[in-house]
């Protein structure tokens, strides 16, 4: 099913001033809870994070997004390319990520992208949570 929906997004060009939009949009602190799989999280979980970036980037063949955070919840990446590229392809407006955003639940987000072609490049904690050696 997500090879379908991926040709039909890849068809129309991708307006990039509109991608950059809505990548600015999900900085700062929010409630992914819209951008999460259902039931993955305690109860108790508020689903904030915060991005500290999001951007698209141009590289060799295409585009790059990249998205820094002090957390991620489970496929909250995958339900954000997927929500963007749908917003650049014309198939959503832009000003429908800020209402994502104060969803409650994930059901009218787009669907999430593919997971080949993601990675993780790299984790990083804060300093205080090394063992320092004496």
């Amino acid at each position: 099913p997500f090879r379908r929906y991926w040709e039909l997004a890849w068809r129309k060009p991708l307006d990039r001033t509109l991608l950059d939009s809505a990548a600015s949009l999900i900085e700062g602190d929010h409630c992914f809870r819209g951008f999460a799989v259902k039931n993955t999280a305690p109860a108790s979980d508020d689903h904030h994070c915060t991005v500290l970036s999001a951007a698209w980037n141009d590289r060799e063949g295409g585009i790059m997004f990249k998205i820094t955070a002090n957390r991620f919840l489970h496929h909250m990446v995958r339900f954000l390319v997927g929500t963007m590229l749908d917003i650049a392809s014309g198939r959503r407006a832009l000003d429908a990520l800020p209402r994502l955003l104060e969803a409650s639940e994930n059901s009218t987000t787009s669907p999430p992208a593919p997971a080949h072609g993601l990675f993780l490049e790299k984790v990083e904690y804060p300093m205080e949570l090394y063992l320092v050696n004496a």
